[in-house]
């Protein structure tokens, strides 16, 4: 095996380093190998016994099969079972694709051109060193990869199934069954992780043990991969845009930020992130601050920075977000400002809250909400995304169980895995192979670490929120009831401005898009570039990505992207310049305390530094 592993491939003329490859794939110091990897041993038995006695507590009374991976593939199964002869036609399919990657590696092998069989999806960073390209083993095993993966995936796709959202599930859990085979999370198949384990003589490994045993530490028995240095404060070097806390109550901090122009638009502007991560996404660095930028533009802006909930905050209901939330901060602004009906923003499951709010509010005749802005957030759940595979009573019964087990909050990290999951392959196994099997420490990135800086979740809002919105999709329905009012969609005649991203995961584009027929007042729908993130956080002096329009909102998102123009760079001018004329005329700048509110002290406050573990 060494001697394949050390040529070079002979499709073409061997380069310094290539000649010199012979070096790269040898142990160094066998001596110091062999203790290495002694160490290794003693490290995994002690992780495997304290992962054993940890375990052995926590699992009594809960769901073994929190995922109902169990119901998904005897689902499978069955619809397997029901067409034998298609799964006959796909094993010929998969092993005439395997004599066709023989036969171009021979041809490889002896001197000749050969493209490959099979490349990587645009995108795919597992495969970017050297050796997948250059040594001809290695990329023998890459490409066997690709074609097995691909064909999982596109035979399991082909079962029939009568349940969408069983198929749904298949399709998710397939391939993040393919996504953890992958060549590249194994030590004698990657072949950076054997160069390194090799040259080193071991010592990643018993570094990355190292860091495995603290992470297990760190999440008290349970995995907490670190995808970030802990390089940041809030307050310090991230949420630093100057401004006060000027209101608190159980569930939030109401931040009011200075003003940076003379005049300011005379309607405030209030912005609720959601709730399952802090608030400072919005505000990371100043480059890439939408706070920051909006304060800019002339908009007095308020920003709910909420609770990271403890136990005694378990029974706290959709509706307590809603009272205690939305009602409690527009009461603020008004104290703060004199000004009863501000702009309103709501961020992925702020902007589920913020619908639900105007409609209640709609049935009530309350007026205090001008206008409504929607970033990445759905009302309608009829095609959620990936997140649905996660919902089945099933589910949600283990979910229950976890939750009351743990107090009545769903623990942080908890969320925070099933985020990552959504892209396993960069939130997940990249880190497993940097900090684990290359024993590296991750850099320091100020959206990883907000990432990884979790908040937890009441029981009794969000069982509410997973049911009624994403497995009843009750508000769409109006089926709904906040307060003994059934909510009504139809009945919110506000301005409306929806924006979306066209790779966002959790709040798909076409999902965010069927609001349009859903609110009856003025609706203007954009589609910006990226996903769930990144799309809504691309300032324009970034001159990244680009954005889409179109003023006409036919029946469904695919009609709308085909007559949508595109436009290059940030979104945020195109609200900023619908966002004005919702805004007033100018008026002389406000500062925090200048109403009847007292400071309560500076941004970023208190709740955004509570840690969930």
């Amino acid at each position: 095996m060494q001697q394949k592993l050390d040529e070079p491939s002979k499709t073409k003329k061997p380069s310094a380093s290539a000649t010199e490859a012979g070096t790269e794939y040898q142990i160094a110091d066998p001596t110091q190998f062999a203790q290495n990897m002694v160490k290794v041993g003693l490290q995994s038995q002690r992780l495997l016994a304290d992962f054993i006695k940890r375990h052995s507590s926590r699992t009594a009374g809960t769901s073994l099969d929190p995922l109902n991976l169990t119901g998904t593939f005897m689902s499978l199964a069955r619809g397997m079972a029901a067409n034998p002869g298609a799964i006959v036609e796909a094993q010929f399919e998969l092993w005439r694709d395997f004599m066709g990657l023989w036969e171009s590696t021979a041809r490889r092998m002896l001197g000749g051109e050969n493209a490959p069989v099979v490349f990587p999806n645009p995108g795919d960073k597992r495969f970017r060193d050297k050796d997948w390209q250059e040594n001809q083993v290695f990329d023998f095993i890459k490409q066997s990869y690709l074609l097995t993966a691909n064909w999982l995936q596109n035979t399991v796709g082909k079962v029939e199934l009568d349940d969408p959202d069983v198929r749904r599930r298949v399709n998710f859990y397939t391939k993040q069954f393919a996504d953890a085979v992958a060549p590249t999370n194994f030590i004698l198949t990657n072949p950076e992780v054997l160069r390194t384990t090799l040259q080193s003589n071991g010592e990643n490994l018993v570094k990355g043990l190292e860091n495995l045993l603290d992470d297990f530490d760190r999440g008290d028995g349970q995995l907490a991969i670190r995808q970030s240095a802990d390089a940041f404060t809030p307050g310090k070097n991230i949420a630093i845009t100057p401004g006060k806390v000027i209101f608190r109550n159980e569930l939030f901090e109401l931040l009011q930020y200075e003003p940076t122009t003379a005049e300011v638009h005379e309607r405030p502007l209030l912005i609720f992130p959601p709730w399952i991560n802090k608030f400072y996404i919005l505000d990371l660095r100043p480059e890439n601050s939408f706070i920051k930028w909006l304060v800019g533009r002339g908009y007095t802006v308020f920003v709910a920075s909420w609770v990271n909930p403890d136990k005694r905050l378990a029974l706290k209901s959709f509706e307590d977000y809603m009272r205690d939330g939305i009602f409690a901060a527009l009461d603020a602004v008004e104290q703060a400002t004199g000004i009863a009906d501000p702009n309103v923003v709501g961020y992925c499951i702020g902007g589920t809250l913020l619908g639900a709010t105007l409609a209640y509010m709609s049935a009530k005749g309350d007026k205090r909400i001008h206008s409504g802005t929607f970033w990445a957030a759905q009302v309608d759940f009829s095609e959620a995304g990936d997140l649905s595979v996660f919902i089945d009573e099933a589910q949600l019964e283990a979910l229950q169980q976890q939750m009351e087990a743990a107090g009545g909050l769903l623990e942080g990290k908890k969320m925070a895995t099933t985020f990552n999951m959504l892209r396993a392959n960069d939130l997940i196994w990249s880190f497993v192979i940097n900090n684990y099997m290359l024993g590296k420490q991750p850099l320091p990135f100020d959206l990883l670490y907000w990432n990884s800086d979790t908040t937890r979740m009441p029981e009794k809002m969000h069982l509410f929120y997973l049911r009624e919105c994403y497995k009843n999709n009750a508000l769409t329905k109006g089926q709904m009831v906040l307060g003994g009012v059934k909510l009504d969609l139809s009945r919110v005649t506000v301005p409306v401005y929806l924006q979306s991203a066209k790779e966002d995961h959790i709040a798909p584009y076409r999902s965010v898009y069927k609001a349009t027929k859903l609110f009856k007042g003025p609706v203007r729908f954009i589609l910006a570039g990226s996903g769930h993130i990144a799309g809504v956080i691309n300032p324009p002096d970034a001159k990244k990505y680009q954005y889409w329009t179109n003023e006409n909102l036919p029946h469904t998102a695919d009609e709308w992207f085909k007559g949508a123009k595109e436009h290059p760079g940030s979104w945020w001018p195109d609200w900023d310049a619908w966002l004005s004329q919702q805004s007033g005329p100018k008026v002389p700048a406000r500062k925090p305390g200048d109403g009847k509110l007292k400071i309560l002290g500076n941004a970023p406050g208190s709740y955004v530094r509570v840690k969930a573990r």
